[in-house]
């Protein structure tokens, strides 16, 4: 049986939107030789990343921010590529959705049971992305084998959490909402600065500033007029 028909038939694994996973168990998906290639992401956050993307291999540790996490797979799935999110029950497939993530290409175990690390290990060996909550509740030794075997899969691991070993950790900080005036209204878009720290590339840190979420839910660039200065085309910072 293939990994990809096996992946079907786990216990508590379902599509985001309630249809069977047999489309996902009939698909040819990256494998070994794709390691190393890359799955799309956001202009603005493949800027902070050490790649072009979401390098298949790799491990990104996404830390506090759900509407982070949820960028990251929109642009996966849009691209007819297959994710999967395990061990994070409180998510909102509603948000998911508006943060454009498509939810027919999404798996979902939001309990994985007695055993987390065999759930994410045969999802690793069957699905593009894998999202993985719970992180404190997976010993430092599993973490490293599930980082290993997403390498040898070609797949990319995503852990909501602090996760040893991460090439790359992602957080927001500096967040803003705006949409309120005075006492009243509706919130409609929250600023942040996206910073990623990690080995090589990044070991000194990066950054970019965006919309997460923006008007509508989904990840959106900085209205120009709020950019600095100093990264607007054809403007440059003046002396004081």
């Amino acid at each position: 049986m293939s990994a990809m028909a096996s992946l079907a038939g786990l216990d508590g694994v379902s599509s985001a939107d309630g249809v069977s996973l047999d489309a996902l168990a009939a698909e040819t998906r990256g494998g070994p030789d794709d390691a190393g290639r890359v799955l799309p992401t956001r202009a603005e956050l493949a800027a902070v990343l050490p790649w072009p993307g979401l390098r298949r291999g790799s491990t990104v540790a996404v830390h506090d921010s759900v509407s982070l996490l949820f960028a990251l797979l929109s642009e996966v799935t849009a691209s007819g590529s297959w994710a999967a999110v395990v061990g994070l029950p409180g998510i909102s497939l509603v948000a998911a959705a508006e943060a454009g993530v498509e939810l027919s290409r999404l798996a979902v175990v939001p309990r994985p049971g007695n055993d987390p690390v065999g759930v994410v290990a045969a999802l690793l060996d069957g699905v593009d992305v894998v999202a993985v909550g719970g992180t404190r509740q997976v010993p430092d030794q599993d973490a490293r084998r599930l980082s290993a075997r997403a390498r040898n899969r070609g797949s990319v691991l995503l852990p909501f959490g602090a996760w040893p070993g991460a090439e790359v950790r992602l957080r927001c900080t500096d967040a803003g909402w705006r949409g309120l005036g005075r006492g009243h209204g509706h919130l409609r878009e929250r600023e942040v600065t996206v910073r990623a720290a990690g080995r090589g590339a990044v070991s000194r840190g990066r950054s970019c500033r965006l919309l997460l979420p923006g008007p509508g839910g989904a990840a959106a660039p900085l209205p120009e007029e709020r950019r600095p200065a100093a990264v607007r085309p054809g403007l440059r910072p003046v002396a004081g």
